[in-house]
Order: structure tokens, then sequence, then C-alpha cells
């Protein structure tokens, strides 16, 4: 979905006007208009009020042309609710929630992150063994792990 239909998406899902949505940002009519017709692209200090006013991801915003995935376990975070948040409440498009809570990563050291993946990602069709080889070669290629 491109910029233009978030937008529109998020002001109608809201049942809001332009005007009001304007009002909400603090911007004119005029410019809400042109973001909904495709005319222009909020600037960035504007699309994080979005983020925040209407509680979702600037990656969302710009219709998710990142593909986003947690920097610490490498689950996809394909919906903003799954997507971690910092203190204030503002998204962290690196983690997922359950990597990151409350401004600090549950995990202490990738042991402990692998064997938590271990217990719970294995089945009949994924060893233990299966999964501790895959998850031990893939976790050190993540950001949080380099």
């Amino acid at each position: 979905m491109s910029t233009k239909d978030v937008l529109k998406n998020i002001r109608v899902k809201n049942n809001l006007t332009q005007d009001e949505m304007a009002e909400k940002l603090c911007v004119t009519r005029q410019a809400v208009s042109r973001w909904e017709n495709g005319d222009s692209t909020p600037n960035i200090e504007t699309l994080k009020q979005i983020s925040i006013v209407f509680d979702v991801s600037i990656n969302t915003l710009l219709g998710s042309p990142r593909k986003l995935i947690c920097q610490c376990c490498g689950m996809p975070l394909d919906d903003d609710s799954v997507i971690s948040r910092e203190t204030d409440n503002s998204f962290n498009e690196d983690y997922c929630k359950w990597c990151y809570t409350d401004g600090q990563f549950v995990y202490k050291n990738i042991d402990e992150l692998l064997n938590f993946l271990v217990s719970h990602m294995s089945n009949d069709n994924f060893t233990p063994e299966q999964a501790r080889a895959y998850f031990s070669e893939q976790l050190p290629k993540l950001k949080h792990w380099k």
C-alpha cells in the first residue's frame, strides 16, 4: 500500500475529515489533501508526529518499503503489533516486543536466546539439534549480536 493510501486509511479509520486530521497534526487541510492525492509526502518530523498520534510505525506509514526483522531473534516484523516500543511508547523498528521490552533487552546473552528458541521452535520436523545448528548460524548475523 502506498503512503497516500495509508494516510487516507488512517484518517477514515479514525472518522476524521481532512480538516480534523490537519488540526491534530498542526498542518493545513491542503497538506493533508496533497498527501492523500500523492502530490507530496509528509516530512520526517510530521511522519514521526503521525506515528505517535495514530500509533502506527513509520515503516507502515511509508507503505512498508522495508521488510523488517527483529535484529535480536530474526523474527519477521510484519505487523506493528509485534514491533517493540521505547519507554516513551514510540516504535523501535529494530526489534520485536518479545526481545526488547520497556527499553531493555530481554535476553542477556546469545546462549539464553538460543536455548529459548531451541525449546520453542523444535518439533517433529525440526529437531532440537537442527534448531540449535540453524539458530547458532543465523543469530550472529543480526545487528544485536554482531
